[in-house]
C-alpha cells in the first residue's frame, strides 16, 4: 500500500505510519534502527538510560540506520532535561514526550525546529497538547503495557474521541500487535499506530531472554494495571505483583507502595530476567504473542495483515 499521502508519514518522513514505542529497557539502538530500516519510526527509550548511556546509544543508532528515528522522553524523570539537551546537541529533531505536561519542553524543542508528539490518555489531554503546539498526539489506551493513564479508557473508545477533539494527527496505541488491529485503528480515524509489546518481543529488543520467554508463554488474562496510588503501570503477574495486590487490598499508602517498589525493580525484571521479584511491564496483547521474530518479520506480517483486513472489509 502507498502511504505517501498519509499525514503521519509526511510528518515523520517514514514509509509506514508505524511508531515503535519507547519502552524502558527494551528500546535501545538495535531495536530503534531495525524499526527505522523496516519503514517505521524507531524510538530510543531514554527513560531507562542515564545520560552517558543515552548518548552512546544515540550515536550507535546512527551507525545502524540512515533513516528517521526519534527519542522518547518521559518528562517525570529528574534527568529528562539533560536527555533533551543531549539529543538536541546530537541533532535529534523527532521527539515523543510522555509522563508530564508537554509545556515543560515544547518551547525549547520547537525553537530548535523539532517535531514533537506527546502521549495522552484522554481527549481532554489531547486538546491541551494541540493548544501547547504539539505536532501530533499518541492516544494510548488502557490495554497498553508500562505506565498508563488513570482514566482507563480503552483504545477503541479513546481514539475516536481524540480524532473528534483535535485537528493534528492522532496515533493510536495500546493493544496493537497485528495488521488487523492496525486497520481497526485506521477505521476509527487514526493517522497511524504506535506499537510496543509486539516490538518488545523481537530479537532486536534489549529485553532479557527469560523475560521474552515468560511473555511468550503468557495467557490472555495475565496482566493487570497496578499501583494507581503511585504511577499506574500494567504488569505481568508474578510474586512481586502478588505482594503489590496484597498491599493495595488492605489500602496501603503511596509511600508503602514506593517502598516496596524500591530501586531498579523494572531493570531487575525486564533487563536482568528476575521473573519472580522484578517488574514485568507488558501490554494485554501479550496473550496473543508466542514468538520472538525479527523486526523485519514483524513489519512484514503487519503489512500483510493490514492488506488482508482491508480486503476483507471491502
Amino acid at each position: 500500500m502507498d502511504w505517501s499521502t498519509n499525514r503521519l508519514c509526511r510528518l515523520l518522513g517514514t514509509r509506514l505510519p508505524i511508531i515503535q514505542g519507547g519502552m524502558i529497557y527494551m528500546s535501545g539502538a538495535r531495536l530503534a534502527a531495525a524499526v527505522a530500516n523496516a519503514g517505521g519510526l524507531g524510538l530510543l527509550g531514554s527513560g531507562s538510560m542515564r545520560p552517558d548511556l543515552f548518548r552512546d546509544q544515540l550515536r550507535k543508532c546512527r551507525t545502524l540506520t540512515d533513516r528517521p528515528f526519534g527519542v522518547n522522553v518521559p518528562l517525570l524523570y529528574s534527568h529528562s532535561a539533560e536527555i533533551l539537551e543531549i539529543a538536541l546537541a546530537e541533532g535529534v529533531r523527532l521527539f515523543v514526550t510522555s509522563a508530564g505536561s508537554p509545556r515543560r519542553a515544547i518551547g525549547r524543542l520547537k525553537d530548535r525546529g523539532c517535531t514533537v508528539l506527546h502521549v495522552v490518555a484522554s481527549p481532554a489531554l489531547a486538546v491541551k497538547c494541540e493548544d501547547a503546539g504539539c505536532d501530533a498526539v499518541v492516544c494510548e489506551g488502557f490495554e497498553a503495557g508500562g505506565h498508563n493513564g488513570r482514566e482507563e479508557l480503552t483504545t477503541l473508545v479513546l481514539v475516536p474521541q481524540c480524532v473528534a477533539a483535535v485537528t493534528i494527527p492522532v496515533v493510536a496505541a495500546g493493544g496493537i500487535a497485528t495488521g488487523a488491529q492496525w486497520a481497526a485503528c485506521m477505521a476509527l480515524g487514526a493517522d497511524g499506530v504506535q506499537i510496543g509489546t509486539r516490538f518488545a518481543m523481537t530479537q532486536e529488543s534489549s529485553g532479557h531472554a527469560a523475560f521474552k520467554a515468560r511473555v511468550a508463554a503468557a495467557a490472555f488474562d495475565e496482566t493487570m494495571l497496578m499501583m494507581k496510588k503511585h504511577i499506574p503501570v500494567r504488569l505481568l503477574r508474578n510474586r512481586f505483583t502478588e505482594r503489590v495486590a496484597e498491599l493495595e487490598a488492605r489500602g496501603a499508602s503511596r509511600d508503602e507502595l514506593v517502598e516496596l517498589l524500591g530501586q531498579g525493580r523494572a531493570r531487575r525484571g525486564m533487563l536482568e530476567g528476575d521473573l519472580d521479584e522484578g517488574e514485568l511491564e507488558i501490554g494485554q496483547v501479550s496473550g496473543m504473542i508466542g514468538d520472538v521474530p525479527t523486526v523485519a518479520e514483524v513489519v512484514a506480517r503487519l503489512e500483510a495483515g493490514y492488506a488482508e483486513a482491508a480486503g476483507r472489509l471491502g
